[in-house]
């Protein structure tokens, strides 16, 4: 058996070569995984198992062409980074071995060949020569006066959030064609019309965009105006080609041009655009939902949902009453309590709560802090060891990893308890990130909130359903009532697929399928078990319809994977979608 890294790669490309996909397969574990992103087929999967593996082999080892193997770890070193070639450009992974096999193996397109991203050596000269003809700022302007009208943008993003715009920057560096829009007035808008207290749960460390990190002064949780200020900033530096106060009204396919009819609305004006891609770049969640509960209509006060809440300021001495208890639910709840109102949490489910402090000092320093930049842990390195772990066992180390941290804040949660606070961890122990990959809710990262229900400044009403609104407030089962001058539906979104069903019909989204979650078959994620997150950043059953979304380590990460099957289809290296 190879005794390390080095040697496992010189044996596995020999196995490659010589078309014997038994000798492939015998490299892993029985139940050894081969995470491809890019490098070896054209989509985002996970390989299970020796059968499965042989089988990828068997149909992709000829036509990817690795070659010239290298390894990153050092001499002896049962894991570590490595690079390689392929017919489409470079490439890099991560390898583990148990025992002189692979535990998991990792395996991730770079760069395109020919294509490459403009980086280091290949970064533009900027030098003008020619004082007369048009500089740097004529040209741009030109580009954005003429995309959308005089020339169709190849690619047409909608949205231009954290997501949109890490794939406009993409678009940008590789020479695509590219138009984003997005409804709101300025770019950064959808952080700013937020509520005011809020700032973004994630460290620094986790969050910076792609390209463009945030500078070293940056505060390690950016208030919610600052990253919009940010993003807009973003926009403007990386020459993204964003139209705003711009809403798609409607697309279909032509299969015959393989290109989409795309209407939209802007200031006013239709235009019908002619994208051979369409990116929709709406967040990772649908609609607002709020729940049909009888008596809504007799309700004297106000009542919305929280995506319409914009902060407690005026609202000193009025009784709140917040459904849900979710990360919503108690950022608004702290936030009135902070302006002198009286919030009451209705808590219907579980929620799984984590202490911010926790989830940085335990779950975030070893790759994501600034200790781990001190020991030379950079974006790019953080990003690959996260994507080296295929979900399979990500769900088995954090349900180990949880019930250490349940430990560790056994007091902070005792409390919690005690004030009849719910709590999960997930159905199955494995915690936050299983359930944001799951279903992107039920969870709470405590920033403050939970101190407040712990020692009563939120009250809490749980244990029993809620039968009706009255005309002053919420009745529940159980016979009790609560008086309230505003209901906040904290309720949650639909399913990111609604978009599609809205946009472009009904037919389109039944054929896609379901976005979000990877088939755990757990609570709001049924099976079967597909090991990626389903139709994000990767080919969906529409030809020319793609996903991007996700947080911004997501967005910073999947990014350049989707922007260089995008930078494929358009030099076509690709078969166009017909």
């Amino acid at each position: 058996m190879p005794s390390d890294v080095a040697e496992w790669l010189e044996s596995f490309s020999g196995a490659l070569d010589s078309g014997d996909d038994a000798a492939v397969a015998a490299h892993f574990a029985p139940h050894g995984l081969w995470r491809d992103f890019l490098a070896f087929d054209w989509t985002l999967a996970t390989h299970e198992g020796r059968e499965a593996i042989a089988a990828f082999a068997a149909r992709r080892a000829k036509i990817t062409q690795a070659r010239n193997w290298t390894s990153e770890a050092a001499q002896g070193a049962s894991e570590g980074f490595f690079s390689f070639e392929t017919a489409s450009g470079q490439a890099r992974g991560y390898l583990r071995l148990v025992d002189g096999v692979a535990l998991t193996f990792l395996t991730v397109l770079r760069d395109l060949r020919g294509h490459e991203f403009p980086f280091g050596h290949r970064r533009p000269s900027g030098a003008e020569h020619d004082p007369t003809g048009p500089n740097w700022q004529d040209r741009l302007r030109a580009e954005q006066a003429a995309i959308g009208r005089e020339v169709q943008p190849y690619v047409l993003v909608v949205g231009a959030g954290q997501a949109g715009l890490a794939i406009g920057a993409t678009l940008r560096l590789l020479g695509v064609p590219h138009l984003l829009i997005d409804k709101h007035p300025r770019v950064g808008d959808q952080w700013r019309s937020r509520y005011k207290s809020l700032t973004l749960h994630d460290p620094v460390w986790y969050d910076h965009m792609p390209y463009l990190p945030f500078p070293e002064h940056w505060p390690a949780y950016t208030p919610k105006d600052k990253m919009g200020d940010w993003l807009e900033h973003y926009a403007a530096i990386m020459e993204v080609n964003v139209w705003t106060e711009t809403e798609l009204v409607r697309a279909e396919r032509n299969e015959a041009e393989g290109t989409w009819i795309a209407k939209i609305r802007r200031e006013g004006e239709e235009i019908e655009l002619r994208p051979a891609h369409l990116v929709m770049a709406v967040g990772n969640a649908g609609f607002p939902v709020v729940p049909t509960i009888e008596g809504q209509e007799s309700f004297r006060g106000a009542q919305y949902h929280s995506s319409a809440h914009k902060g407690g300021e005026g609202l000193a001495g009025k009784r709140v009453v917040v459904i849900g208890a979710n990360n919503s639910a108690h950022d608004i709840c702290a936030d009135l309590v902070d302006h002198g109102a009286l919030p009451t949490m209705v808590q219907r489910s579980s929620t799984h709560i984590i202490r911010q402090s926790t989830m940085s000092e335990v779950m975030m320093r070893p790759l994501f802090s600034q200790e781990a930049v001190d020991e030379g842990v950079t974006t790019e390195t953080a990003d690959m060891m996260v994507a080296s772990l295929p979900l399979r066992l990500m769900e088995a180390g954090n349900r180990e990893a949880w019930k250490m941290m349940r430990e560790r804040d056994k007091d902070f949660y005792a409390g919690l308890e005690r004030a009849g606070f719910r709590l999960d961890f997930a159905e199955d122990g494995a915690g936050i990130a299983a359930k944001y990959l799951r279903s992107a809710s039920g969870y709470y990262i405590d920033v403050g909130a939970s101190a407040m229900i712990a020692d009563g400044r939120i009250a809490l009403k749980t244990g029993t359903e809620i039968s009706r609104i009255t005309e002053t407030g919420v009745e529940f089962a159980d016979g009790t009532h609560l008086d309230a001058d505003i209901i906040i539906y904290a309720t949650g979104f639909g399913a990111m697929e609604q978009w599609v069903a809205r946009l472009i019909g009904e037919d389109v989204a039944e054929k896609v399928g379901r976005c979000w979650g990877y088939g755990s078959g757990f609570k709001g994620d049924p099976g079967p078990w597909e090991g990626e997150l389903r139709n994000m950043w990767k080919p969906t059953a529409q030809d020319g319809l793609w996903f991007m979304g996700g947080n911004l380590s997501q967005a910073r990460f999947y990014c350049r994977l989707l922007g260089m099957q995008l930078k494929a289809h358009y030099e076509g290296l690709l078969p166009e979608p017909a």
